[in-house]
Order: C-alpha cells, then structure tokens, then sequence
C-alpha cells in the first residue's frame, strides 16, 4: 500500500481575489442568477477526462450571493483583483516551516472545474514551494507542494439537473498542502494529517469550525490503482477510509479474476431495451413514480455476471453499488439490478421473467435497469456498460461518506486540466517579503508548544495544542486572563454548557469581557459557568453576574464573624460568592 494527503485548510483572511469580507451569511441571499458551464481545453490542448464527466450531467446551476460578502469578481462579470497580500504572507511562512524551496516568481493558474462550484468554470491556484519534510513517529514524510488557492461555492441542494450553490465561501483563501505517497499505514495516515493541522494552527493565522479543513486521502495498492478519497473532514476517521479502501481494492482484484474466468477480455455490447410497457401496470412505487414524471424503464444484459453484482466489497457496498454510483454520474438516482431481492421492491417474477426474456438474459448472465427521462436514462446505461468493461481497478477520484467507506464521484483528474490565469500578474518573491512571511506564521509548532507548556500543565498543553480554542485562548491570555482559567472555561465549562444547550452568540466578546470582569474582582472564579449560563441567555456579564458578586473586605469580615470563623459553613453556602484562598488568609490574620 502507498498512501498520501492532500489538506486544504481555509485561512483567516479576507478573500483572495477580491476584497470581500470571508465571513459566511446566516439569512436570506440578496440576489440570485443561473449558469451553464463546459470543459475547455487546457494548455496541453486536451479536455480533461473529470471535466468532460461532469459536463455530460448536463447540470444548471443556481447562485445565491450576499452584499457583504460577494461581488462581480465572484460572479465572474468583472476581473479578480491582486492576491491578498496577509494570505500570501501566511502561505509563505507555513512553507518556510516545513522547510520548502519556495519560487522566485508565482504563476496563478485556473484549473478547469464545471461542477458547478466556480461560477467561471475554473479555480485559480498557484503553487508556491515544493520540496519540503514532516518529521513524524515513523520516519520523514515528504511535502511535495505548497499552494495557495480559492475555495469553491458551498453547495445549497442538488437534484436531478439542478445544483444550488452559495457564493459567500466562493473566493476565500485556502493553502492545499500535499504530500508524497510516504505514509506507511493507516495510522502514520491520522498522524501526519495532526500534526500538519497542528502546524497551520500553530501560525493563529487559519479558520478554525466545521469545514473549514479537509483532507484527501490518496490510496493505492499492489496490482490495483491510485484512488483519492475527498473530504474526510473527521480526523479520528482517516484510519477506516485508509483500509477500507485497502479492502476494497483487493475485493476488487479477487472480482476481476472471476470476471476474465467467464469472459476473458470479452466486451459487454451495448444493447439497450425499454422496458416501459412491461411496467405499465406495475406495484413498484420507484418505477411507479418514475414514469409518471414522464420517465422510461431502461434495461441492459450483462452478460456472464450472475451473481458478482451481490459481490460484497465492505459491509454494505457491493460490486453492484459500484456500477450503481458510475449511473448515479450521469444524473439517475440508482440502479435496479438482478442480484438483489426484488421483493422490496415489489416487483413480481412474472416481471421480472419478462425483463429477463426481453433483454435476452441466459443463465450466468446478470441484469440492471434505471428508470429516468429517456436520454438520461441511456446515458446513465451506458457508465453502467463502462464501469462493468473495466478489467482493472479503476483510477478515479471517490467521496468520503460518514460510515467509512468512499463511493464514485468522477475519474481521477488529470494535468490537462490547467493553463495560466491571463487576468492576473506574475507575483515576484523578495527577500523582504519573505522575512515578513516568517513573522506573520509566527514561531512555529516548536515554539508554540514550549510556551502552552509554560503557562498550562503538562496535561492541559497538550489538549490546548490541539484544541479549535487555541487562538482564542492565546488573545485571552494576552488581554490578561489567567492561563488555567482561560483553558479550563474554553475546554470544560463552554463544553458542558453545550451539552445542557447553551452557547455564547459571539464567543470572543463575551469571554474577552467575562475575563475583564473577573480581574476587576466582580465575581469569583466558582461563579463563571452561572454567570456564563446567563451570557448565554443574552444578559451582559454585569447583569449576569447579578446576585454572585463577591464578597469580599469589611463585608467578608462581617461574614466570617457572623458564621463564627467556621470556614466549612461559609463555602458551603457562598461558594459562587467567597473565594476559598482569600477567605483562608481572612481566618489566618483573624
């Protein structure tokens, strides 16, 4: 096995191309437009393969696009404008980290896309170092390359011929970072995708939340093919998509040698039958629907396949959801195939001879059909055809789904795909702009670590290191929250205030206010999570805090006398309101 990632991490910047903020919109889009988009030659002269896959789905594509946050640049009616200076800085800093040979000029290319999630049909990148290293617990990982680039559109919905995009994330600033196939195992996998994290953390220069990093996993096996897995966003998955994977190669290698037993390098014919009028009277509510939107039931033989499409590849997927997802390419919602029980379906034998007999089925032959407008549903046929001729594993570019396992999304992309930005200028790289680059990436993992360590215990560094918090924690403990206390309400006290439903609106407000407070002596430390239940209601700190003010002074004083010196007594009824080290000096000096 060699493995490999690819990690685009959003950076905390404006974006990239224009001057647009890179803060998402939580209401209604401002306005709205359609597209149409087609694959174009690159600068080899070719059509990409991936891109001549997505516009044969013939899809149209809706925007959504927000004042505040979008503009003509995002909607390809005007030119970009100059990269953005701090996310380049930030770019280069990270590269010089890891130990990169960074370019004396940067080209911006556009990499052709026409899913949809680039209005222009095209993503402008540029690549800005290679040759770098990681080290890690299982020797050096090699970086290929660092790139700076945009990030697409955020997918609304998708139907049948209608993708729904929204613009706000368009155009924010992403560093695509790669490595060579060095990583040994599973694990070594989850590994170097931490400790690459860590690092883009470290800096206080990225995004941090849901979506806002993504890795892609590169698998290949002896005998089978290079594969990426996009999107695993979950760091505790990596390991499964890597041996799923693994598993799912062999599987398929096992396939294919029953596959040339029965048909050597046989190719299967592409004959097509409509099916419709069998159906006319069926009970199957998928046909049934299907019809009625005007669509035809569409069947193909497959010869000398009964029983490999049941063929288990992992729990749950089978060689028939292979062939299911290339259908699913073309715009289907699936397939309907003869080594499934066709009684969930409910489809009766008497149909199911009479697909059998007009499709000319033999014994040891197998069968699929889709039901879907007729053009699509040939189409749809005919990667069905295309993906069970195959006879190896195919290179292709898969989705990471939430169980583990990866299902088709297109063919593996190509170099064909890419040819220079004509909009934009060459960015020569100085000397200067470079030392500015070192100090915007700050000091690095090394040094980041050393100071949580020296100001957290042991324990507590190491959950900060990799806490989303770490930036906030950092501005807190600058503004002159104590270390301790600062990590122990981001990491505990906000966590258990989740769980019971509760959250602050503008975490870095309030907390930078919580804390002012709290050294100006307004509460105790015991107070904070009541006070911050009540922040998370709305409140102010100063009305949240009403009623567990401190007690403190002449009115401790009064406090302790009345109580008759009985420390026990006093913290267990003012707790949230006496400080337990101050009340122990007040009986000391008493």
């Amino acid at each position: 096995m060699k493995c490999g990632l690819e990690i685009h991490q959003r950076l905390d910047t404006g974006k990239l191309f224009c001057r647009c903020s890179s803060e998402l919109a939580e209401r209604e889009p401002d306005y709205k437009f359609k597209r149409r988009l087609r694959a174009s030659a690159g600068e080899t002269g070719e059509v990409d393969i991936a891109a001549q896959t997505e516009q044969e789905k013939e899809k149209e594509f809706h925007y959504d696009g927000f004042f505040e946050s979008c503009c003509l640049v995002e909607a390809d009616e005007e030119p970009p404008l100059d990269v953005d200076a701090e996310a380049l800085r930030i770019v280069l800093g990270i590269a010089q980290q890891l130990h990169m040979d960074i370019f004396d000029e940067l080209h911006i290319m556009r990499k052709i896309v026409v899913d949809g999630s680039n209005t222009s049909g095209f993503q402008r990148t540029c690549l800005v170092a290679t040759g770098g290293y990681l080290e890690t617990s299982k020797g050096k990982v090699r970086i290929s390359s660092v790139a700076i680039e945009e990030e697409s559109s955020g997918i609304v919905s998708e139907e049948a011929h209608i993708k729904h995009y929204r613009l706000d994330r368009l155009g924010i600033p992403l560093i695509e970072l790669a490595t060579e196939p060095d990583i040994v195992d599973a694990e070594h996998c989850k590994e170097t995708a931490e400790k690459i994290g860590l690092i883009l953390r470290a800096t206080g220069k990225v995004a941090r939340g849901i979506g806002t990093i993504r890795q892609d996993v590169n698998v290949s096996t002896e005998k089978g093919a290079r594969v990426e897995i996009k999107g695993a966003q979950d760091l505790k998955m990596i390991p499964l998509y890597v041996q799923n994977e693994v598993k799912r190669q062999e599987e398929l290698l096992r396939l294919l040698v029953e596959i040339k037993k029965r048909l050597s390098e046989k190719e299967l014919k592409p004959k097509i039958t409509d099916l419709t009028k069998t159906f006319e009277k069926t009970e199957c509510a998928l046909i049934k629907k299907g019809m009625e939107n005007g669509g035809h039931v569409l069947g193909i033989r497959l010869e000398g396949h009964e029983g490999l499409l049941g063929w288990e590849l992992l729990p749950g997927r089978r060689y028939g959801t292979e062939l299911s997802d290339y259908a699913k390419s073309a715009g289907v919602k699936g397939i309907v195939h003869s080594d499934e029980d066709f009684a969930k379906y409910k489809i009766t034998d008497a149909e199911k001879e009479a697909v059998r007999k007009e499709l000319g089925v033999k014994k040891g032959d197998a069968f699929a059909m889709v039901v879907a407008h007729k053009t699509t549903a040939e189409r749809a046929l005919h990667k069905v055809l295309e993906r069970a001729n195959m006879r190896k594993v195919p290179e292709e570019t898969r989705k990471a789904n939430p169980d583990g396992t990866s299902s088709f999304m297109r063919p593996l992309a190509g170099r064909s795909r890419m040819y220079p930005e004509t909009d934009l200028q060459t960015i020569v790289i100085t000397d200067e702009l470079l030392s500015e680059a070192k100090a915007a990436a700050g000091g690095g993992l090394e040094k980041k670590t050393d100071w949580l360590k020296g100001v957290l215990n042991p324990e507590m560094a190491g959950r900060m290191l990799k806490s989303r918090n770490l930036q906030l924690f950092e501005e807190l403990v600058k503004a002159g929250a104590e270390p301790m206390l600062a990590a122990g309400t981001l990491e505990q006290t906000l966590v258990e205030l989740r769980r019971e439903g509760l959250e602050l609106a503008r975490p870095r407000e309030q907390l930078m206010e919580l804390f002012a407070e709290y050294k100006k002596g307004l509460f105790v430390k015991a107070a904070i999570p009541d006070v911050l239940r009540g922040m998370c209601a709305g409140k102010g700190v100063r009305e949240a805090a009403k009623g567990l003010e401190r007690i403190s002074g002449a009115e401790l004083k009064r406090l302790i006398k009345e109580k008759g010196g009985d420390f026990g007594a006093i913290m267990r009824e003012y707790r949230l309101r006496v400080d337990a080290k101050e009340l122990q000096e007040a009986l000391g000096r008493k």
